[in-house]
Formats: structure tokens, sequence, C-alpha cells
């Protein structure tokens, strides 16, 4: 009778301590939780971020947008009714830069005109691919026009703030804890360190997704063919650093504790295949229906490496530690990327040691994204 009495007394107190947890509010709940800022040019309900969204172990402060692969309004757009569809209205979407620092479309063509045409550039795609590709056509507009999304248009309104302050804000509220994950052009970033020389080195790290170092085609199929001319001929040019190549130096100048790079050299080993949309999927929660309806195949898994390697650092398998930088003249290499080994690098150099990935344990990283995609979400609770 005894051993079931402190049983019953065992369990009140455990039930009592969960409904204590419970009462909490969600930000001291989430106080043991990796923070994250997740600055994107969200083009659509992709699993780069909400493989971070579905982490247990991880707090997203916010989504911060910048135009990059498509405009930013749209961009915003996307964020917001992605949020909608898993129950997660609760993450602010940030509005950021609708424009690079210095770089236009008008400067693109004369570029273009006197070097040759890039493969791609973004939400300045205003005409189709000079070759034959497999890839879906460009859907030009202006800035300022949000085209009907394929996963529904957001009831949701974004945040009144501009994202550069938001940034600023959340790493001084939690000084050396934030982790600025970008996978887009850096403009949010850059503008937040003009505006706060401090506000590098108050974040924990910067892991980002930009530049190109000497990437080379892994897999065998025809879209790994396809995604491989953007770097046979021009190995240093990546299209993150190439839309706003002055605020990537901006960001790689500043004074991070730590900097992770991931270009697009490790990329090439993986692609977006029906099979692993497949597994990603087979959950049929609201996410994964999501996914399913409006992702296309084909892709390699860019953002996705940067938002993995974060998660897990393990799934690196091989890296360099380089002081990178970027081409910022107005020549044949505008927006390449530059780097050294420390023995190398210039004596003027202001930049700060990064580790850069340069390949990963695909299979182990598939498996992450299966396991995070496939997760309950709010919404299908």
């Amino acid at each position: 009778m005894k051993s079931n009495s402190m049983r019953r007394r065992l369990l009140s107190t455990v039930f009592m301590l969960g409904l204590a947890v419970a009462a909490l509010p969600s930000h001291a709940q989430a106080a043991g939780k990796r923070k994250v800022i997740i600055d994107d040019d969200i083009g659509g309900p992709r699993a780069a971020q909400l493989m971070a969204i579905q982490s247990p172990d991880v707090e997203v402060l916010g989504i911060t947008i910048v135009s990059g692969s498509t405009w930013r309004d749209e961009n915003i757009a996307h964020a917001l009714r992605t949020l909608e569809v898993i129950g997660r209205s609760d993450i602010p979407v940030v509005p950021g830069s609708t424009f690079p620092l210095l770089n236009t479309q008008e400067a693109t063509r004369r570029w273009e005109a006197l070097y040759g045409k890039l493969v791609y550039k973004g939400a300045w795609m205003d005409e189709k691919w000079p070759d034959g590709t497999i890839q879906s056509q460009p859907n030009y507009h202006a800035h300022d026009v949000v085209p009907q999304l394929p996963e529904g248009m957001p009831h949701t309104k974004a945040s009144n703030e501009i994202a550069a302050n938001f940034m600023i804000r959340k790493v001084h509220e939690f000084p050396g804890q934030v982790t600025i994950l970008a996978t887009g052009p850096m403009t949010n970033v850059a503008l937040a360190i003009s505006l706060d020389p401090s506000f590098a080195e108050a974040a924990k790290e910067i892991v980002y997704m930009g530049g190109s170092l000497n990437p080379h085609q892994v897999l065998p199929s025809k879209s790994a063919e396809q995604f491989a001319r953007e770097y046979i001929n021009t190995p240093r040019l990546e299209f993150n650093f190439r839309w706003d190549p002055e605020a990537a130096k901006i960001v790689l100048r500043a004074p991070w504790k730590r900097i992770v790079m991931v270009p697009a050299d490790p990329s090439t080993a993986t692609e977006l295949s029906a099979r692993l949309l497949n597994d990603m999927t087979r959950s049929g929660t609201p996410l994964a229906q999501m996914v399913k309806k409006v992702t296309e195949t084909g892709f390699p898994l860019w953002d996705e490496l940067a938002t993995a390697v974060w998660l897990d650092p393990a799934l690196i398998s091989k890296s360099d530690q380089l002081f990178v930088s970027i081409d910022t003249d107005f020549g044949a290499g505008y927006g390449n990327t530059l780097s050294w080994p420390a023995a190398y690098a210039p004596a003027g150099l202001i930049a700060s040691p990064t580790t850069v990935v340069r390949e990963v344990n695909v299979p182990a990283f598939e498996k992450l994204m299966i396991k995070l995609m496939n997760l309950p979400t709010p919404a299908a609770r």
C-alpha cells in the first residue's frame, strides 16, 4: 500500500510539473533551444527553411526576406503562406531589401554586353535561356508584383519592422546566441553590419550558402548536367554573391566569431529527385502535402545543405580553413569568389578565417531531411 501511495504521489508530481511547463510562456520554453534568424530569398515552400522550423531543438526567431531568385514582395508572400499552412504564423516574416546595394539590372545588362551572358540572374531573368533546358522558364515581372502563388495567397501580414533592424535587435537581445543562417544574397546582413558595427560580434556565428570554388558534376543525371553549365567555364561565379557583390564583401569583412561557408561545390553531389521528394513527404501532413504539390524536382540542394550542416556539423565530410573575399571591380570577374589558405592570403586582407564546406555525407544528409520534413506540424495535430 505504501508503495502504491508513493507511486501515486510521484505521478501526481510529474503531472503537475508537466502542466507547469506547458503553462510557461513560449519564450521560456524555448530558452534552451538554438536560436537562428533565417535570411533568405525564399521562392516557395522550401525544405531549407522548413528543416530548421521542424527541428525540435531550434527556435527560429524570424525569417528575414531579401530579393534574389525572386523579388522580395513575392518572397514575403511565399514565407507567410508557408507558415500559415504549417501552423507557425508565430514566426515573424520581416521585409528586407528589394534591391542590391549597388548592382542593378541595367548594370548587369552592360556587363553581359562586355563579358557574355550569365546563366542565371534570378529576378532579373527577363528572357529565356539561350540553350535547351529542363528547368522552368523564368516568370519575369516587376518588383512590386506578387503573382498568384501555387500554394495559395497568404492571409497574414509581414512585420512592420525592417530586416536589418530586426537582426540587430535580436542579436543584442540574445548576445552570443543567435546564428544568422543566410541562404540568399547578403544585402540584409550587410545593412545590419553597416547600421551597427557591433552586430557581427554580438551574433554567435554566420552560416551562409554562397560563393563557388571549383565545383564539378558528380551525379550522372540530365538535370545535374544542366546545372553543370553554370560552373564549367566560370567556376568562381555563384548567384548569391553575383546578385549583390558589395554586400557580400561587407559581410565577409565583418568580425564574426565563426563563419561557415557552404559554396556551390558540395551541392553537385545532391539532387532533389522524385524518390527523395516522395520520402520527404510520405507523412501526409499539411507541410508534406504543400511541399509535394509545389516542389519542382531535379534541383541541387544548395540552401538545404547550409541548413543541414548548421543543424548537424557531423554531416561535413571534408572542409578547409580559408580566407574568403569577393571581386567587386566591375570587370570580367565581378562577383567572383576569391579565396586563400592562411599562408597565401594578401597582407592587407580584412577577413576572418572561414570553415569552407567541400563535401558532405549525402546519405546522412538525405536521412536528416526525410526525418525533419515528416515530423508533425502544429496544423496537423
